[in-house]
């Protein structure tokens, strides 16, 4: 079977059958109303997929200063892949309702895994529905596997490395945050307004076309490439508010052809935990 490890189709998906083994992980969520995702699972989801909550299964709420949507320990991670029968050479096709706003953080949580056949559902359930595939009520009967895994620390940075690397102008801060909230003029989520200095800012909302699925990957890789200049992939960090939609951002540079950029986890609201890191408004 084709290995997917960005993107797959609709039309991808369910070609592969219900017996090629894959694992569909539902991840729709609200920041407004955190139960809404399960909600909608219950209602209806793609046949076989579990549900993953942002709050509870793909962040440790119980991390200070580390924003509002921290890592989980690798071990909880791996006991979660473990209830979901999830081992190493799985192909794993996560989706939500958002574009993949919630979804690439379970995807971008696997590759830091090492879990390389990972990808997200383009135009996720909407697409799904509007192709006419059928939907489920029916609960999952996952069969448990051992899994052992580590988070790959290369792909990670924290705040003080950051700070010393925009210092050194070494590296490029990408915020994926929609415009007004990077440059301080509405805060809607977070108790200080603004975003890191040096910060440039790429909506993840530009990776979607009008239909909620990922522009080409040539249209992907120039637009990226604008920003970059002489820069590598391997000198970006995505940020975002809390460490999810900076993942869209990376996925979208990954499946451009663009690899090896990090995330900063715990994000702006990670960043203002400390009140002595410097915030900066505006455009610049």
């Amino acid at each position: 079977m084709t290995t997917y490890d960005t993107l797959i189709t609709v039309q991808e998906l369910a070609a592969l059958g219900a017996d090629a083994g894959v694992l569909l992980v539902d991840c729709r969520h609200e920041l407004a109303d955190p139960g809404k995702g399960e909600r909608a699972w219950t209602e209806g989801h793609l046949p076989g997929a579990v549900h993953a909550h942002l709050d509870r299964d793909l962040s440790d709420l119980r991390k200070p200063g580390l924003g509002r949507h921290p890592l989980p320990d690798a071990a909880d991670f791996a006991a979660l892949l473990s209830r979901w029968g999830c081992d190493a050479a799985r192909q794993v096709v996560v989706y939500d309702d958002a574009g993949g706003a919630i979804a690439a953080r379970l995807w971008w949580m696997l590759r830091l895994a090492g879990h390389t056949a990972a990808a997200v559902l383009d135009g996720g359930f909407p697409a799904w529905l509007a192709a006419g595939l059928p939907v489920t009520r029916e609960p999952p009967l996952p069969a448990a596997c051992a899994v052992e895994l580590a988070f790959q620390a290369k792909s990670l940075i924290d705040a003080d490395t950051l700070q010393r690397e925009l210092a050194a102008d070494t590296v490029l801060l990408l915020d994926a945050r929609a415009a007004p909230r990077f440059r301080g003029e509405v805060e809607p989520i977070d108790p200080v307004a603004g975003h890191v200095p040096g910060a440039r800012n790429r909506p993840f909302s530009l990776n979607l076309d009008a239909r909620g699925c990922f522009k080409p990957r040539d249209a992907l890789r120039a637009e990226f490439a604008g920003l970059l200049g002489a820069r590598t992939a391997a000198q970006v960090v995505h940020m975002c508010g809390s460490g999810v939609t900076a993942c869209h951002n990376l996925l979208a540079m990954e499946h451009a052809g663009l690899a090896g950029s990090r995330v900063y986890a715990p994000s702006w609201s990670g960043w203002i935990a400390d009140p002595a890191r410097p915030v900066a408004r505006g455009d610049a």
